[in-house]
């Protein structure tokens, strides 16, 4: 059995992150996505462990100062971050765990102790114009909100370099075919294949008997 890895997928707000999220799990059942913690209150038909792992301040900080978060940040007053407890269960077990984060959640994964078995993918618009009119396509979010937005993903796009792999979503479908190339040939990476030592060990007992 193979170790699960650590599925990193981060972009601009509006170049599809969430929408192949969804797409990749629905692909393969068998991945995890990885339940933020948060201190903040939950909202109207939240759920405990469905949404979000809502956890009181004292409880994160003291999670946080025992390595148990993989990454964590605080915004707006609140702290959020992914625990490393079911990360580690699901890698024992063989199964993946897909991390929908910003460039300084997926830095801090790939610093961690865990940080070995992490894949990073970067999801780039095919244009700065295609980007706001797919915010706008929306029509979920203000002018002001929009513009915020925007000026964020400066910030985001200019972390693009530090990622395993970067794919241009100008067409949904092919790029979703490309991540799960990606994901197919990172899980056949022979260090992520402990059974084959004792697949070719077994292979030279029985030259040997030849």
């Amino acid at each position: 059995m193979r170790r699960g890895l650590l599925l990193i997928l981060s972009s601009p707000s509006g170049a599809g992150k969430s929408t192949l999220s969804k797409r990749l799990m629905a692909w393969d059942p068998t991945i995890r996505f990885s339940i933020s913690a948060t201190t903040r209150a939950p909202r109207t038909g939240e759920v405990h462990g469905k949404d979000y792992d809502f956890r009181s301040r004292e409880s994160f900080q003291d999670m946080v100062a025992n390595g148990q978060m993989l990454e964590h940040a605080e915004v707006f007053g609140n702290f959020y971050g992914s625990p490393r407890g079911p990360v580690e269960l699901a890698m024992a077990e063989g199964r993946d765990t897909l991390f929908d984060v910003d460039w300084q959640g997926g830095q801090q994964i790939r610093n961690s102790p865990l940080g070995r078995d992490a894949v990073s993918i970067f999801i780039l618009p095919p244009s700065i114009a295609e980007l706001e009119t797919r915010l706008r396509g929306r029509g979920q979010d203000s002018d002001e909100v929009i513009a915020h937005r925007m000026a964020k993903s400066r910030d985001e796009i200019s972390h693009w370099a530090e990622y395993d792999y970067v794919l241009v979503n100008s067409d949904l479908d092919r790029t979703e075919q490309d991540l799960r190339m990606i994901l197919q040939a990172e899980r056949l990476r022979r260090d992520r294949q402990p059974d084959l030592t004792d697949l070719v060990r077994d292979m030279n007992t029985e030259f040997e008997g030849r």
